[in-house]
C-alpha cells in the first residue's frame, strides 16, 4: 500500500460528517491537511484536535474563487497539493408541488459546479506535477429513482459521469481519479429534511457512520501508483437499494 505520510490533502465540507471523519482518518495516516467549510469555529476546533499540520480556509465552496484559493493555500503552506477530496454537499428534497425552487441553484452550485471546478483547478496542477489523486464523494442517490429526490440524485449522477470522464482523460498522467458513494449515513445532511417536518432517511434504519466512508477514502488513496480504484460504494447493511 502507498503511504500518505507527508502528503497534502485538501478536503471540502470538512467541518462535520464525512469531511471531518476523513480529515481525522488521513491525519492518522500521516497526511498534512487543508480544510475548508463555512463554519470557522468548527474548522479551528477540528484543526486543534488533529496531530498533524493543518491549514484552514473558511469559505463557501460555491464561490467560484474558492478552489483557486485552496490550491494557493496548499502551495503556500506546504508546497504542494497531492490529494483533493470533494466532499461538500447539500440535500434538498420535495415532491412536485412542494420542492423549493429557490434552493435549486444552491444545490447545483455545491453538488455539481463546485466539485467540477475544483477538480479541474487541482487536476491541472497535479498533471503538471505528474502525480496526484482526486476523490469525489457521490451518493447511493445517484442510482435511486425515487419521488422527490430527482434533483439531488440527478446532480450526483452527473457528478459520477464527470468523474469517470476525468479519470479517463487523466489516465497515464500520474493523476488518479475516483469516487466514493455512501449509502445512508448519519450526518447533518438530513437536517433540512428534519427542519421541514420530514423524517430523515437515517432514522429509518441503522445508518453508516462517517468513519465508514473515511476508511473507504483512505483505502482508495493508499493504492500503489499502478492501481486506480475508480469507485467504491459503501452501503449500510440495512439499505435495500
Amino acid at each position: 500500500m502507498a503511504t500518505l505520510t507527508g502528503k497534502v490533502a485538501v478536503i471540502t465540507g470538512a467541518s462535520a460528517g464525512i469531511g471531518a471523519a476523513t480529515a481525522r482518518e488521513l491525519a492518522s495516516a500521516g497526511a498534512r491537511l487543508v480544510l475548508t467549510a463555512r463554519r470557522t469555529e468548527r474548522l479551528e476546533a477540528l484543526a486543534a484536535e488533529l496531530e498533524t499540520e493543518v491549514a484552514v480556509l473558511a469559505a463557501d465552496i460555491a464561490d467560484p474563487a474558492t478552489p483557486e484559493a485552496l490550491l494557493a493555500l496548499a502551495h503556500e503552506r506546504f508546497g504542494s497539493a497531492d490529494i483533493l477530496v470533494n466532499n461538500a454537499g447539500i440535500l434538498r428534497v420535495g415532491d412536485l408541488d412542494a420542492f423549493d425552487l429557490d434552493g435549486l441553484e444552491g444545490m447545483v452550485a455545491v453538488n455539481f459546479n463546485a466539485p467540477v471546478r475544483a477538480s479541474y483547478v487541482f487536476a491541472r496542477a497535479m498533471k503538471a506535477a505528474g502525480s496526484g489523486a482526486i476523490v469525489n464523494v457521490s451518493s447511493i442517490g445517484a442510482h435511486v429513482n425515487a419521488a422527490g429526490m430527482g434533483v439531488y440524485g440527478g446532480l450526483k449522477r452527473a457528478l459520477e459521469g464527470f468523474t469517470d470522464s476525468l479519470r479517463v482523460e487523466l489516465a497515464g498522467s500520474g493523476v488518479r481519479v475516483g469516487l466514493v458513494a455512501p449509502g445512508t449515513t448519519s450526518t447533518e445532511i438530513f437536517d433540512d429534511m428534519k427542519a421541514h417536518g420530514r423524517q430523515g432517511w437515517d432514522e429509518y434504519l441503522v445508518p453508516l457512520q462517517p468513519e465508514d466512508l473515511a476508511r473507504a477514502v483512505r483505502f482508495m488513496l493508499e493504492q500503489p501508483p499502478r492501481a486506480n480504484v475508480p469507485r467504491i460504494h459503501v452501503y449500510s447493511s440495512a439499505d435495500a437499494f
